[in-house]
């Protein structure tokens, strides 16, 4: 009776010592673990589990990939959950990625393929759907800024040049990347990649907007559409 207890436990109940939120105001963010971050985050759990707990079932399956990559409809499935916590967590998530991208500090300038991949493959490798992104660099090749234009299926993304264009113009970007992953892994081009590409091109130098590559993004791989010749 007493381990079953234990196990039903509140936060408020823990040692003052071990409490999450106790511990980094006492020893800073920097010293707590995965779980003990996202039981801060999570606030509360149930009556059968602490917040801590819920934390690391979440944890269980793919650790913090595997959050990233969770909807928050099937986050909020979990029992303890609730749509109120999946929304929470990802915020959270987003908020990380986008200081993840501001933290590059100056802008990235991109010179090659390889240039690309350091800059998108890290995230877009573990998407579960087809994602279409433009990056729109000015005329020193730098990146101003990353669109998220389509997400699609587990095999598709819809776009259109209308969707692509619209914002590259307003910013009076120079010239633009195309970037979309497989969420298969393999980085062949489908022939919806290469009928859309050779698309977007053409609507590309009838606006004075240049695509200058398109980049497939797999499992922690790429390939450029320009180096093997379909641009």
């Amino acid at each position: 009776m007493e381990e079953n207890r234990q196990a039903r436990l509140s936060i408020k109940e823990y040692p003052e010592e071990v409490r999450p939120r106790e511990k980094l105001l006492i020893n800073g963010s920097e010293n707590l673990s995965e779980q003990e971050l996202l039981a801060i985050l999570l606030r509360t759990g149930t009556r059968e589990k602490s917040a801590l707990d819920l934390a690391q079932e979440l944890l269980l399956s793919d650790g913090l990939i595997g959050l990233t990559q969770a909807s928050v409809e099937e986050l909020s499935s979990i029992k303890g959950m609730g749509l109120a916590k999946a929304c929470q967590l990802k915020a959270a998530i987003e908020l990380g990625k986008r200081l993840a991208r501001q933290s590059l500090g100056i802008r990235p300038v991109i010179k090659n393929p390889h240039d690309v991949a350091k800059l998108v493959m890290q995230e877009m490798s573990y998407l579960d759907r087809e994602n279409f992104r433009v990056i729109n660099l000015n005329t020193k090749n730098q990146v101003m800024v990353i669109d998220t234009v389509s997400v699609g299926s587990l095999n598709a993304a819809i776009v259109h040049p209308r969707e692509v264009f619209k914002l590259p113009i307003k910013r009076s970007a120079a010239c633009l990347i195309l970037v979309h992953n497989h969420p298969s892994g393999d980085t062949t081009p489908s022939v919806e990649d290469i009928h859309i590409t050779k698309r977007l091109c053409e609507a590309g130098k009838l606006l004075g907007i240049e695509i200058i590559d398109h980049i497939i993004v797999g499992n922690n791989n790429f390939l450029s559409m320009k180096e093997k010749g379909y641009i």
